[in-house]
């Protein structure tokens, strides 16, 4: 039998699973993330109501009516297909004809009033052998021959949303080039299904297992949050509805205003201005544009998954062009990476092959490819100090230090050392004044501090911010020098702290979550 998955038709045998398909097309699906099974083509579109009518003067849509006749709607979507290639049969100053085809419609000879973008199904000469669709250019009332239905009708079944100017400038050298279905989210959702892995297959199914985006060059720092938020090629749905999905993985992460475009179903875009500020959302329908949202990019395909998700799912991402990212590599680990890419690599700082790499410039991966090389300044491994953040028992606290250290968005991050005096067992690192508001007490430590603990002043003292760590355990005071009660633990050093320990005041500290 065959199916489709990520829009690509496979062969499968019969009573194949989405996991046998999955497997023998190689689509690109993480475990855990949601699927996408649509029954098929003609069951997505029994719902569809708007039609693209392509034409040699542009595109038209229509949308059928839902008060419309059944019989007269149902023709059209068995038939749409067949006024493909046909020229416009004729234009008058009240209508336009597209046509003919061959129905078995039968034809009544009453005249009907007709209003301005009606499109009606008519039997022209009262006859089925040439049946046509009218387009109103005008309000009129006339004789079509239209169709015979339960209960009477004028013919009318649609109407013209879009393209009117178009239809205003057809004449009877024009053509109908194409006419498709415009599918939209609510015409996906009622022939879908969010499935496991297990579930049986039928011939004609669809199969949808990731979302591939194109970023854009136009927001280099956007683009980077968005590599930042699906850094493992997965991305988690925190809220949902019927105009779009959001990702807020990274609120409360400040870019820059940038790009400003158009927000159309399957636009990517990032909060850059008030309340969400750091919120990525994904379009399911259009939006007009606006100044605090900054155009990350496009979907690609896979559309119909961000369509059937909901809240609380995790869906499986892939960029284009892939992140550039050199920190926590090594100089020879990144040139490989970087040759591949066609980017030039400069090395600074320590420049061996296995020094470690902390800092690149460009920092943005849209920036790197513009200019087609990166300066990595490398470090002694030795000297990179590695982490666990409480990001469970310490939500804010690891959320704040995340972010002043850079590591909310990066691989490594940095900490400016404020005190380190010898012999003290105690180091203390800047803060931010304008992050730290809302630092409530939280993982406050029982008995004892522990030697390597990374701990933060809470809003409880005037010092709210300030971070510290200390060299060996502490019964009295946590890792700022503040009580117990007003100490926020929110991680350890795992590797690397005799070498924190020789730092001095004003040095930067460079530091990664990466497991050693």
């Amino acid at each position: 039998m065959q199916v489709k998955i990520n829009g690509e038709k496979i062969d499968l045998p019969e009573g194949s699973t989405i996991r046998d398909a999955v497997e023998a097309s190689g689509a690109p699906y993480l475990e855990g993330c949601v699927l996408g099974l649509i029954k098929g083509t003609e069951e997505v579109e029994q719902y569809v109501n708007k039609y693209k009518l392509k034409t040699t003067k542009g595109s038209i849509i229509i949308e059928l009516l839902p008060d419309a006749p059944e019989e007269l709607k149902n023709t059209w979507k068995k038939r749409y297909r067949d006024f493909e290639d046909l020229r416009i049969r004729w234009t008058t100053t009240n209508d336009v004809a597209i046509g003919p085809i061959k129905t078995d419609l039968d034809p009544t000879h009453d005249e009907y009033e007709y209003e301005r973008w009606d499109v009606v199904l008519s039997l022209s000469g009262f006859t089925a052998d040439a049946t046509h669709i009218i387009l109103m250019k005008d309000k009129t009332r006339a004789v079509y021959g239209v169709p015979e239905t339960t209960g009477g009708s004028n013919g009318v079944f649609a109407q013209v949303i879009g393209g009117k100017r178009t239809v205003m400038k057809l004449d009877d050298q024009d053509e109908i080039t194409k006419v498709k279905p415009v599918l939209e989210r609510k015409s996906v959702v009622k022939s879908a299904a969010i499935t496991d892995l297990d579930t049986e297959v039928f011939p004609g199914n669809e199969i949808f297992t990731y979302v591939k985006v194109s970023l854009s060059g136009k927001s280099p720092n956007s683009a980077e949050h968005f590599f930042a938020l699906s850094e493992d090629d997965r991305m988690h749905i925190d809220y949902e509805s019927d105009s779009f999905v959001g990702f807020y993985g990274l609120q409360g992460l400040e870019s820059p205003p940038e790009y400003v475009g158009q927000r159309k179903r399957g636009t990517i875009t990032l909060r850059n201005t008030g309340k969400g500020t750091g919120r990525v959302y994904i379009y399911r329908e259009d939006r007009v544009s606006t100044p605090s949202h900054s155009v990350v990019g496009h979907v690609d395909s896979g559309i119909q998954l961000l369509d059937i998700a909901g809240e609380g799912d995790e869906i499986t991402f892939k960029t284009s062009p892939q992140r550039i990212m050199t920190l926590s590599l090594t100089q020879k680990e990144a040139q490989e990476l970087l040759d591949e890419n066609g980017i030039k690599q400069v090395r600074d700082g320590l420049t061996d092959d296995d020094a470690v790499i902390v800092v690149q410039e460009p920092r943005y991966t849209m920036d790197i490819i513009g200019e087609k090389q990166v300066k990595t300044f490398g470090i002694k491994e030795e000297n990179l100090i590695y982490l666990d953040i409480y990001n469970e028992a310490a939500p804010r606290s690891s959320w704040y230090f995340r972010k002043i250290s850079g590591l909310l968005d990066m691989p490594v991050g940095s900490l400016n050392v404020q005190f380190a005096y010898p012999g003290t067992k105690i180091m203390m690192f800047r803060g931010s004044s304008r992050d730290s508001k809302g630092l409530v007490p939280e993982n406050t430590p029982e008995g004892k501090v522990g030697k390597g603990e990374i701990a933060l002043t809470n809003m409880s003292k005037r010092n709210v911010g300030i971070l510290g760590v200390r060299f060996e355990d502490n019964v009295e005071f946590g890792p700022t020098g503040e009580p117990f009660k007003s100490t926020n633990i929110l991680g350890k050093v795992v590797k690397g702290l005799e070498n924190l320990e020789k730092f001095k005041e004003g040095e930067t500290v460079y530091v990664t979550t990466k497991k050693p």
